[in-house]
């Protein structure tokens, strides 16, 4: 039996569309608010989700970023249903990576129709029949034919417009990857830790590099060669499938990125850089860590002045967010820092 949840404060929308459902054989879960959606999304793990925008608690893209960043949520099928059919809400909900728009009041062959061509999307099989093996001996067999060496703290790994010739494997240590604009000013775009990938973007699309990668600090990388990548890739379902999930992933990364840029503020910014970091290289679903990162590093997340950064950090250790201790960052509540206010 196919699980839908629906999310959305008005009780009669919310009741109406659970009875269309459950009508039509779906196992249904509701929440009157964002914040009680996203748990009942993360315990029951839906087929399809249903997500009104305009909420009290936590909105609907809210809702959908916090999904998006849960790699057990990421990729269920996400329809926002709204009141408001003005074009701009419609663009962020699509840009954000909602999969369908349903404007209220929406009748129920609207609303199946909406839900089978997303369920019938997620399901369309792949067009090659694997070639046999675990992906996990897969990737151990892969990473076996690249050849180790290290690098050391800040050193550049390639630079933008290079002819790409390996995929990489972080064996040890961190890495980012940035763009620099012409003043010399740094925007990162990704950073990656250990047992990461990169550099598989532009292996895939045969293009020159579109950005720079350098290590945060000491590293030791896996080169692996760019025919042995495509080989891989072109005879295994597996390895295939899971870089196109690291793909998909990597632009949802960059659009994220793009939208905090456009819409938050600095200071809501630098909280959620910290949180990104803490959440990449700290230990797992611990809500205090302690970041090794540099205040140019942090800006150049942050898209900002290495000044402003620091001013922000003066503010959160005020608010008790956050220790410093030379160019070390102790993150008292990383829950606390992802609920900065704008």
């Amino acid at each position: 039996m196919k699980k839908a949840l629906i999310i959305e404060d008005s009780d009669d929308i919310r009741e109406s569309t659970a009875e269309m459902l459950d009508l039509a054989g779906y196992e249904t879960f509701t929440a009157k608010n964002g914040k009680i959606g996203v748990d009942l999304a993360i315990k029951h793990i839906p087929d399809i989700i249903l997500c009104d925008i305009m909420m009290p608690e936590l909105d609907g893209y809210g809702v959908l970023y916090l999904l998006q960043k849960n790699p057990q949520t990421a990729s269920i099928p996400f329809i926002f249903m709204t009141a408001k059919a003005e074009r701009a809400d419609m663009r962020k909900g699509m840009e954000m990576g909602a999969d369908d728009y349903l404007t209220k009041p929406f009748d129920d062959v609207e609303l199946f129709n909406s839900i089978e061509s997303r369920l019938k999307k997620r399901n369309k099989p792949v067009g090659f029949k694997s070639a046999g093996g675990d992906r996990d001996s897969l990737f151990e067999s892969l990473k076996a034919k690249g050849k180790t060496r290290s690098f050391a703290s800040k050193q550049v790994i390639y630079v933008e417009n290079d002819d790409p010739s390996h995929l990489y494997f972080v064996k040890k240590g961190q890495v980012k990857t940035y763009k620099r604009a012409k003043d010399g000013r740094e925007l990162s775009s990704t950073l990656y830790s250990e047992g990461d990938f990169f550099g598989y973007e532009s292996l895939c699309r045969s293009s020159l590099y579109a950005e720079n990668a350098a290590t945060l600090n000491d590293t030791e990388l896996i080169l692996i060669a760019k025919a042995d990548f495509l080989e891989y890739l072109l005879n295994h379902q597996e390895i295939a499938n899971a870089f196109i999930g690291m793909l998909s992933g990597s632009v949802q990364e960059k659009e994220e990125q793009m939208l905090r840029l456009a819409y938050f503020s600095v200071r809501k910014r630098v909280a959620d850089a910290l949180v990104q970091v803490a959440s990449k290289f700290g230990e797992p679903n611990a809500d205090t860590c302690t970041l090794k990162i540099s205040r140019d590093d942090l800006a150049a997340l942050v898209g900002t002045a290495s000044e402003t950064v620091s001013r922000m950090l003066a503010d959160f250790k005020d608010e008790k967010l956050i220790e410093k201790s030379g160019n070390a960052i102790q993150v008292l509540s990383i829950e606390k820092l992802r609920n900065v206010k704008q």
